[in-house]
């Protein structure tokens, strides 16, 4: 009988520690955000092509997500516009935008996490879609997000003529091996 019980527990700690070995960590600082937005004047988008992320994959999941990305590093059609969304967004004071989430599946699906802009961070849910080509991952989220959530104030300029609207669709595409 104690041969039986040694047997299992060996079997039950072989499987554990294969299933750790096929965890594979994943990251990635090819990071495409986009911020778009409409405006008094015109619709708007701010580009970044800096970020970073990282998770860890177990079957058909994707576990410890981690995305950042330094605000001022999103870019808009000019300077001024830039310098007025900085301000907005207190970048100086809160450099990084980040969103975590504990695991994601692979497929289209929807994901849910933590996203933190300015020092408030809210619980979000935003559609997805993972691909998985060889070892490389491919991951595209889109959802809209409410600018005043954040502590954020829709940036004005032109002594207040021109103001940006409240609702912001955030785009993130990230290729990670």
């Amino acid at each position: 009988m104690k041969k039986l019980v040694d047997f299992k527990m060996m079997l039950m700690a072989f499987g554990l520690f294969a299933g750790m070995v096929s965890a594979q960590k994943i990251s990635s600082s090819n990071v495409k955000t986009t911020l778009e937005g409409s405006s008094t004047l015109q619709d708007w988008k701010m580009t970044s092509t800096t970020g970073t992320f990282s998770g860890t994959v177990s079957g058909k999941t994707i576990k410890e997500v981690k995305y950042q990305m330094a605000a001022k590093t999103l870019k808009g059609s000019s300077a001024t516009m830039d310098d007025n969304a900085y301000k907005s967004m207190k970048a100086d004071q809160f450099p990084d935008i980040s969103f975590t989430a504990t695991a994601v599946n692979i497929g289209k699906g929807k994901i849910t996490g933590k996203l933190t802009i300015t020092n408030v961070t809210k619980t979000v849910t935003f559609p997805i879609n993972v691909t998985k080509t060889g070892n490389s991952y491919t991951i595209n989220a889109t959802n809209k997000i409410r600018l005043s959530d954040y502590g954020v104030t829709a940036p004005a300029f032109m002594m207040n003529s021109v103001k940006t609207g409240n609702d912001v669709t955030i785009t993130v595409n990230i290729t990670a091996k």
